[in-house]
């Protein structure tokens, strides 16, 4: 490992003495997603590589946006725009556009139809129309081609395919040519999510997945060593996670008959859908104080939240509190699940990690916590194209910059 703490400043931190094997345009961007890994992963002493890239460079914890789930926070940190903006509002929604059609992350053919994508303008369509060429890999959106553009290189999600793989297949596109090589690309990790929602966020288990994820970046910064190719690279997380507990159970049942409402996701927030004629029972059951959890009409969501003007977010958020599970008395999944995230993203367990480290970035910098849609204008400045507008903030990773 101290050899790859070693590598980490050779080929991250400088330019290397020979001539590097970089895309036309200045060093590749990198961006590597953790799915569900927290920022305090990085102190339980099993990530000696992103550890080591941290110290050499910038490490901060970022604020998910609500809510706090995996497509919608994904498709923040590319567009720079929040959910209610950006149009992926949850991993589950619909839109009253399309009735009778419902996007689902399992749902291939919505995944690769742009109409639901179109609203948010990715950085590799800004990229790709520059005249850069980019591969944003197992990324949500990347399969469709979003405003008419497909990115130069982009696979199709498969869960099953190893970590390994993944992480050989981004270093085989740093072999093509210069004319086919990418500038922008992005590595995917969904281990550490995993293992969280199966066993905990406190769990030998997860600590095993978070040491085996480190492992694979190892290798990544191994194989960009070999090649002599200084990479900004960053990574980050969509969210984090919280323990669950089988007494933190709560059931809409209790509150509202199984015939007054249909809801699309359960768990930690219920999205609420009234039948036709109950609207006001619905609203006059879900209005009113609870324990442990709250709802709002789309209309009435807390303004920090920056959520409910699209019409694609449901009628009704119900929001427990960090920890409680929000579900119906029907509802019998196969395994209890034992972490879960999707709760108020001001929740210290919901903060996601970023840790930057490269030319561009200075070493040793520990920033306060930001809002994950200030790494948008980040990545636009690192590729020089101009950002579309967002909702970020360049002044959050100022200090992070070299220049």
């Amino acid at each position: 490992m101290l050899r790859l703490i070693a590598v980490l400043a050779a080929v991250l931190l400088a330019a290397c003495a020979t001539t590097p094997m970089q895309a036309p345009g200045g060093p590749p961007v990198i961006l590597v997603s953790i799915d569900g890994f927290r920022p305090d992963y990085l102190d339980r002493g099993v990530t000696p590589v992103l550890s080591g890239l941290a110290a050499a460079g910038v490490r901060a914890a970022m604020r998910p946006s609500f809510p706090s789930k995996t497509f919608p926070n994904h498709y923040a940190l590319v567009t720079g725009l929040r959910p209610d903006r950006n149009g992926i509002v949850e991993n589950t929604f619909e839109d009253p556009r399309w009735p009778g059609e419902t996007f689902r992350m399992s749902n291939r053919k919505a995944v690769q139809d742009r109409r639901w994508w179109d609203e948010g303008e990715p950085i590799w369509v800004t990229a790709e129309r520059a005249g850069i060429v980019t591969a944003p890999a197992f990324w949500p959106g990347a399969e469709a081609p979003i405003q008419g553009v497909r990115p130069r290189h982009f696979l199709v999600f498969d869960m099953a395919t190893p970590n390994e793989v993944r992480v050989d297949r981004l270093l085989a596109l740093l072999d093509l040519p210069a004319p086919e090589r990418p500038r922008f690309l992005t590595l995917y990790f969904d281990t550490v999510d995993t293992a969280g929602h199966d066993f905990g966020p406190d769990s030998p288990e997860l600590n095993d997945a978070v040491g085996k994820v480190d492992a694979q970046i190892g290798r990544l910064v191994e194989g960009l060593e070999a090649r002599r190719t200084p990479a900004n690279l960053i990574v980050v997380a969509d969210h984090g996670m919280a323990q669950l507990s089988p007494d933190r159970t709560l059931y809409m049942d209790d509150h509202l008959p199984g015939d007054a409402y249909r809801y699309l996701t359960r768990g930690a927030f219920m999205t609420i859908y009234p039948a036709p004629g109950r609207e006001h029972e619905v609203a006059s059951a879900l209005l009113k104080a609870h324990d442990h959890f709250r709802c709002w009409a789309k209309a009435d969501i807390p303004a920090p939240y920056h959520y409910g003007k699209n019409p694609r977010a449901a009628p009704f958020f119900c929001q427990p509190d960090t920890g409680w599970t929000l579900t119906t008395r029907d509802y019998k999944p196969s395994e209890p699940e034992l972490g879960s995230h999707g709760f108020d993203p001001y929740s210290p367990e919901m903060a996601a990690v970023f840790v930057a480290n490269g030319p561009a970035f200075r070493p040793g910098v520990t920033l306060p916590t930001f809002d994950n849609v200030s790494v948008y204008p980040l990545l636009a400045r690192l590729l020089r194209v101009k950002p579309e507008p967002n909702d970020g903030k360049p002044d959050d990773l100022q200090t992070a910059l070299t220049r």
